[in-house]
């Protein structure tokens, strides 16, 4: 099981996010990576993922910097007890593919298994983890999000989310409990913006207005 919750703030508030992580000694920090990810649905519609009995995501993501370049397939659904609790409780499962064969398993999603593309988009992520806490500030076009993520394998994980929630300054209250789809969404929605299958950065984009307090 993956424990997490996330935050949305505006793209503005970046710099005072990176600030604050930096400065928590137990913390140390990864470079940034581009992420394109894919999400595709099943091509029968009796196992359609999107459906409210499964509430799943399969996802083809592809990560790169100047010094890595690599690619997982990973299955998350969010189960019936999610928000139950302060923190997040998904079903998360990842398989690492070797980045040389990107282009042949898409086509063998596309072309043999026949799952539809749904959605795509892309960011910049950088972690700062430790052996309990793995901490992503996403890059999104739309808005900056910290998702914070158990890595312990001998504490409570919620516990563990829900100090370094207080580590970082949050109150684990206003956590989003949706997923980066869900926010999109709603900020079109809201905002009156036209909403794209491809959410990329150089297409006109709502925004997060949330600060960092």
């Amino acid at each position: 099981m993956e424990y997490e919750v996330r935050f949305y703030y505006s793209k503005s508030e970046l710099d005072k996010i990176i600030d604050r992580l930096k400065n928590i000694k137990e913390l140390h920090s990864n470079l940034k990576l581009y992420e394109k990810t894919i999400q595709y649905n099943h091509s029968n519609s009796e196992y359609d993922f999107y459906s409210k009995d499964v509430d799943g995501r399969l996802r083809l993501r592809i990560s790169r910097n100047e010094l890595n370049n690599k690619c997982k397939l990973s299955w998350k659904q969010r189960l019936n007890n999610t928000t139950q609790d302060k923190v997040n409780v998904e079903v998360e499962k990842e398989v690492r593919i070797n980045a040389s064969d990107v282009d042949n398993l898409i086509y063998i999603i596309e072309k043999v298994m026949h799952f539809k593309v749904v959605e795509s988009y892309e960011r910049y992520r950088t972690i700062f983890e430790n052996n309990d806490i793995e901490i992503a500030v996403d890059e999104y076009p739309f808005g900056i999000c910290i998702e914070i993520e158990n890595k312990s394998i001998d504490k409570d994980p919620s516990e563990v989310v829900e100090y370094w929630t207080k580590v970082i300054g949050l109150n684990i209250k206003k956590a989003y409990r949706l997923s980066w789809d869900d926010k999109y969404e709603e900020l079109c929605h809201e905002q009156g913006v036209d909403c794209y299958k491809e959410v990329t950065f150089d297409k006109v984009m709502p925004e997060v207005n949330n600060k960092l307090l």
